[in-house]
């Protein structure tokens, strides 16, 4: 067989071997912002299935490598073959909370992880046979490292260009009020409770989803701001020091909201003080005609001494001093209701919506709405219209059971909220959920706290995930919570099992949280 020709085939053979490594290897890289710090967090410090079976097949190779010494590299090219083949036939049917999206960006990285790989290849062919299969594997997750750096100038410089583009439009439709919306959580909810309460007053763009990276707002700038709209609610994320100031020096809001502020992305932030800084950047930044809306239930919040002369319009439940107070708060399987009172007299207001930290959200969009002179009559209907928000505390019917879905990125404040909703629930409340994750050194003791809060909310506790659920089912035994009504599961399928075969249609089932893959243990 010709050199070429062998040199073919052991191209075929390893990169079919590194499919699967480099796809999960890249999934995970996109799951972590594309930033390699955090993308070393998880490959170092984080347990991988891919690993084990990375480990199983070095021993098999390498064993085969020291009985067959004579047609040691047939062999071997033959096994990695079959190795290669079944690891893409269980990737084809694998399911994951968060799936590789194929975007442009990823579609180039997928391009120069083929040429870096089949290089690796080529060169490798001085190492034998079962040895090379053993440094594809590793090299599939190392690859990540020089394909970063190669594709770096080719991003920025994309990524400088439609934001240049994204800038322009915005300076060019400058008659758009725009609204600027952070927090540590609760910012989606409150984009589109904002949006559903004055768009049918204003002409509204909202960005999508939780599209709240520079990024995702060039895109939503770009492909969707035209010049009939009047309002452009922002969502503004940030893990990370320096997010929120980018993206107010970007966008340029007139109404900023501080939603909440907690310990969140504490791996990047590392302090709380800094979270604060961060997150109070959205009102400290506006312009001296513009109005800021803070909760001021949140004592980050209440505490902080704005360092601006503009308007400031604050909302809360439990703090009386705030401009707009909710309260007689009642909540029921259909929702909430709550009332307010403003200039001297009391509204009563009616929402899908269910736990406190939604109708702070509603007050925000209150306020908002009578800024914009939106009437009492009007604000009022808009309210009990609001459409639920996915995963956030949503009321679904799945197969005659009631469940309130609490899915998407759950925290410490959110968590007792969802907690307080369903402990006003009739028949058997049950809880499912994984535990909290990303809170850096806080993770464990603020998770044995949401396991203490259980007491008295939940009579029945569904655990996912043993080791992650540790610190929660400590918190549960040290409450006294009956230790019978607790049960871990392994996977969420076998949790929702259970509950498909032991719950009734009066019962109420509480999904909080869910695992990303990047923190799957």
């Amino acid at each position: 067989m010709s050199d070429f020709l062998i040199a073919l085939l052991y191209l075929c053979v390893y990169l079919s071997l590194s499919f699967v490594f480099c796809k999960r290897a890249l999934q995970m890289f996109q799951q972590n912002h594309y930033e390699l710090y955090r993308y070393s967090k998880w490959l170092f410090n984080r347990k991988n299935i891919r690993f084990s079976i990375a480990f199983v097949y070095a021993i098999v190779i390498l064993t085969i490598g020291t009985l067959f010494k004579s047609s040691k590299t047939f062999v071997c090219l033959f096994v990695t073959l079959a190795f290669a083949i079944w690891l893409i036939v269980k990737e084809n049917s694998a399911v994951y909370v968060k799936e590789l999206v194929l975007t442009a960006r990823v579609k180039r990285q997928i391009a120069v992880l083929i040429v870096l790989m089949s290089l690796f290849i080529l060169l490798g062919r001085i190492f034998p046979a079962d040895i090379l299969g053993v440094l594809c594997i590793i090299m599939s997750f190392l690859m990540i490292y020089p394909m970063a750096v190669i594709t770096l100038p080719v991003e920025e410089a994309i990524k400088n260009r439609y934001e240049s583009e994204a800038r322009q439009i915005l300076q060019d439709n400058d008659q758009i009020l725009k609204i600027g919306i952070t927090g540590s959580y609760g910012k989606t909810s409150t984009k589109n409770i904002v949006s559903d309460i004055i768009a049918d007053d204003r002409y509204t763009l909202i960005t999508p989803a939780s599209y709240n990276t520079p990024m995702g707002i060039t895109r939503t700038v770009r492909e969707m701001l035209k010049p009939i709209h009047e309002v452009f609610v922002c969502e503004m994320g940030a893990d990370k020091a320096g997010d929120i100031s980018y993206l107010m020096d970007f966008v340029k809001p007139k109404f900023g909201v501080v939603t909440s502020i907690g310990p969140q992305h504490l791996n990047t932030f590392h302090t709380i003080e800094n979270i604060i800084h961060e997150k109070m950047q959205e009102i400290e930044m506006l312009p001296k005609d513009g109005t800021g809306f803070i909760n001021l239930d949140n004592e980050y919040i209440a505490s902080y001494r704005i360092r601006n002369s503009c308007e400031v319009i604050s909302v809360g439940i439990e703090n009386k001093d705030a401009d707009l107070v909710a309260e007689k708060i009642t909540y029921s399987k259909d929702g909430s209701k709550f009332s307010v009172k403003i200039d001297n007299h009391t509204y009563r207001f009616t929402t899908s919506l269910l736990g406190k930290h939604n109708i702070t959200n509603i007050l925000i969009g209150i306020a908002i709405a009578r800024k914009l002179g939106l009437s009492m009559d009007k604000i009022t209907a808009n309210v009990k219209h609001i459409s639920q928000v996915e995963h956030r505390l949503e009321v679904k019917k799945i197969n005659n059971l009631t469940f309130i879905d609490d899915a998407f990125n759950s925290n410490p404040v959110g968590s007792k909220m969802a907690l307080d909703v369903l402990s006003m629930m009739p028949g058997t409340r049950v809880i499912v959920t994984p535990g909290m994750i990303d809170l850096g050194e806080e993770e464990e003791r603020i998770n044995r706290e949401f396991g203490a809060y259980m007491k008295d909310k939940a009579d029945e506790v569904i655990l996912v995930g043993e080791k992650q659920t540790r610190p929660i089912l400590e918190g549960l035994k040290e409450s006294g919570f009956d230790e019978e009504k607790i049960i871990v599961f392994k996977t969420v399928r076998e949790a929702f099992d259970h509950i498909y075969r032991n719950c009734s249609t009066k019962d109420t089932i509480l999904l909080e949280n869910d695992l990303p893959d990047a923190f799957n243990v």
